[in-house]
């Protein structure tokens, strides 16, 4: 990568983070810390107001109004793999939400790349199976709460088929055994539980600010599933 590319790809990774490390800048270009000073100063010299937390990192001064990010042929064609993806894997709220957000892409595409993007996503398939269930529209409300740290009410169905209404704190979503799962703190059993999403018939979300102030890394709970994920 030449350092123009790397100077603009630093650039979109700062518009798409509230704070950016040194560190993290020099992994995902491959370049030293040295260099990445040097970068960030080269960013400043053209006008970027770029601007440094200590222990958090860098960011673009706010108010600093930025052009629409340009994408290449490569970068188009992930996104219509990925519209394929979604459309298997996801429920119908993400779906909406990744539609909407594509189109939003498409608008700043060169007529020639939206052209060849329409003809490519017809062109790529997924062949899911008969088990994966995603007619919900559940994911979009949960990502709210996780990221928000606001309760839940669901009513769900347990394997037994017994109903029973749940208050959770939802601490991620994980997709396994060809099924999404929230993992949460549930207020009843005062313990974690893994939910399955298609068992959920009824959800709301309470606005009401978790309770519990030190849950467990999700990764740390992807350990004690007894599944090969």
């Amino acid at each position: 990568m030449n350092r123009i590319d790397r100077l603009f790809g630093i650039l979109t990774l700062l518009q798409s983070r509230k704070f950016v490390s040194g560190e993290k800048i020099s992994e995902k270009f491959g370049i030293s810390i040295r260099t990445v000073y040097r970068d960030i100063k080269a960013l400043g010299g053209q006008g970027i107001p770029v601007g440094f937390e200590m222990h958090k990192g860098y960011f673009i001064v706010h108010g600093y109004f930025l052009p629409p990010v340009s994408f290449n042929s490569e970068e188009a064609n992930a996104l219509a793999l990925m519209e394929t993806l979604i459309s298997g894997f996801a429920d119908k709220s993400i779906q909406k939400h990744y539609s909407n957000a594509l189109n939003k892409v498409k608008s700043v595409l060169k007529t020639s790349q939206r052209d060849k993007l329409e003809q490519l996503s017809s062109q790529i398939k997924v062949q899911l199976p008969s088990c994966i269930d995603t007619n919900f529209d559940y994911l979009s409300i949960m990502q709210n709460s996780i990221s928000a740290k606001q309760c839940i009410e669901i009513e769900y169905t347990d394997n037994k088929n017994l109903i029973s209404c749940r208050k959770i704190e939802p601490i991620g979503l994980i997709f396994y055994a060809y099924s999404w799962h929230v993992i949460a703190w549930c207020h009843l059993r005062n313990d974690y539980r893994d939910f399955k999403v298609f068992r959920i018939h009824k959800i709301t979300n309470t606005g009401d600010a978790f309770i519990k102030t030190d849950h467990i890394p999700l990764g740390d709970y992807m350990k004690l599933l007894p599944v090969d994920y």
